[in-house]
């Protein structure tokens, strides 16, 4: 298959900068933020998230153990174009042969200056950005704030592997993705992007998906997937399947209407917010207080704005609350709320510290995997060389924040694999998105562009 490169404008130079923003690369594991305007940022601190902390999924780990040259040289360029002092790799202490690897490889590149591996509790949820950010450099984002804000930038593994491929002026075209759950085959795989998501599911061994619901990303954060008729992008990170009666599902597919109904049950025992990551490095967010807002009808009692600091980890439905409540859900009713009264939060200025009983608060990885009902899926699911070679792909216009990238080819146009065919629009955020199998462009209206494979 011949992958098409990223061309120089003009046949001038491209900086790394340009590198990058011409590869569409975007965060691979998150809300999937144009990493070209993160790597614009001057910093103190450059951090490598291979935390990887939601329950099942594998695919860092393992890309740190198979690429961890590639994966370092490109952690280093982008800390060397944010002017880093220094470029710390945040990585769980269990994955001991992981650590060694790249212990010993940072050596050989002769980086040990600057790059260096350090290691994590296995705690949920470690890999929230600013729970990293002050696991290893001590700092605490402010309140409504970003890494930025404390000299930190923060970028994962597979975000690093793409800014070395750019470097080597490769486009973003495939993506990592583990496969868990009751299923009989647990794997991770690279599948092209737009891949229809029905051919990676199939890849678990499992044909009939009538008794099974997919989650999209993993067991904490991810959403059950309303439909099959999905296709991968930038940001897929993990499949979940689970059969539709397991109380995961059950749990997550609760309605709002029918979490507020349960909600007024709440006792006021404070666990939701005890255990909030967010509150607990010092920040304000207190969702018992915010369940007493809505179940009384509370006004002007407390301030609401709080709610927009949740980072929406689940913790606190999912595990916290001993008799199974839905304080998230009801964050989201309140935001709504706001969001409709044009009320936003205005941070204020300060500086903040973790609070005292944070260290004995942390949640272990292994009791919130039995707390879901996983600990017997909690399996390994390795690498697996499979080509998957769809038919037809659908690339998603708009796969990452910031406004959808706009199509430069038409119906009927050839095109390569890594060949450009949405830019950024003039003067907004946002990411390019390139041809992921070379053929022909059968669509390019509403939210896709679609290409069917060579024959």
């Amino acid at each position: 298959m011949k992958i098409a490169s990223l061309r120089d404008k003009g046949g001038g130079k491209l900086s790394l900068l340009d590198l990058v923003k011409e590869a569409g690369i975007i965060g691979a594991g998150g809300a999937g933020f144009p990493t070209h305007v993160k790597l614009a940022a001057k910093a103190e601190y450059i951090l490598l998230n291979g935390a990887e902390c939601e329950p099942l999924l594998r695919v860092d780990q393992q890309l740190m153990a198979l690429y961890p040259d590639e994966i370092i040289k490109g952690f280093e360029a982008a800390g060397r174009l944010v002017g880093a002092e220094k470029a710390l790799i945040g990585i769980k202490g269990k994955h001991k042969e992981v650590v060694s690897i790249l212990k010993e490889r940072i050596g050989a590149l002769q980086l040990s200056d600057f790059v260096e591996v350090r290691e994590l509790q296995d705690a949920y949820p470690a890999g929230d950005e600013q729970v990293l950010v002050y696991e290893l450099t001590g700092r605490v984002v402010p309140e409504g704030g970003i890494p930025i804000h404390v000299g930190c930038v923060v970028i994962n593994s597979e975000t690093a592997l793409n800014i070395c491929h750019a470097s080597l002026k490769r486009a973003v075209t495939e993506k990592y993705i583990t496969i868990a759950g009751d299923i009989p085959k647990r794997l991770t795989v690279k599948v092209p992007v737009g891949t229809p998501m029905i051919e990676v599911l199939k890849l678990s061994g499992i044909e009939n998906f009538a008794d099974y619901a997919v989650i999209d990303g993993g067991p904490m954060m991810g959403p059950v997937m309303r439909s099959m008729e999905a296709y991968v992008t930038k940001k897929t990170k993990g499949l979940v399947i689970l059969k539709k009666q397991h109380p995961l599902i059950k749990r997550k597919t609760t309605s709002l209407e029918q979490a507020k109904r349960v909600n007024k049950s709440c006792e006021q025992c404070r666990m939701c917010t005890d255990l909030c990551p967010r509150y607990l490095l010092g920040h304000n967010l207190q969702p018992h207080k915010m369940m007493r807002v809505t179940n009384y009808g509370l006004q002007e009692a407390e301030d609401q704005t709080m709610v927009y600091l949740c980072s929406q980890c689940n913790l606190c439905e999912l595990f916290s609350c001993p008799i199974g409540l839905f304080p998230k859900s009801n964050h989201q009713y309140l935001k709504q709320k706001l969001i409709e009264k044009n009320i936003r939060y205005t941070p204020v200025p300060t500086s903040f510290e973790p609070r005292k009983n944070r260290e004995f608060r942390l949640v272990p990885s292994k009791r919130l995997i039995a707390k879901l009902g996983l600990y017997h899926l909690d399996k390994p699911a390795p690498m697996t060389d499979i080509t998957l070679e769809p038919e037809v792909v659908y690339i998603a216009k708009s796969q990452h924040v910031g406004a959808p990238a706009i199509s430069v080819v038409s119906v009927g146009d050839h095109v390569n694999a890594g060949q450009l065919i949405g830019k950024i629009p003039e003067n907004s955020l946002g990411a390019a998105i390139h041809a992921s199998i070379s053929g022909t462009v059968v669509e390019t209206e509403n939210a896709y562009i679609a290409i069917r494979r060579d024959q």
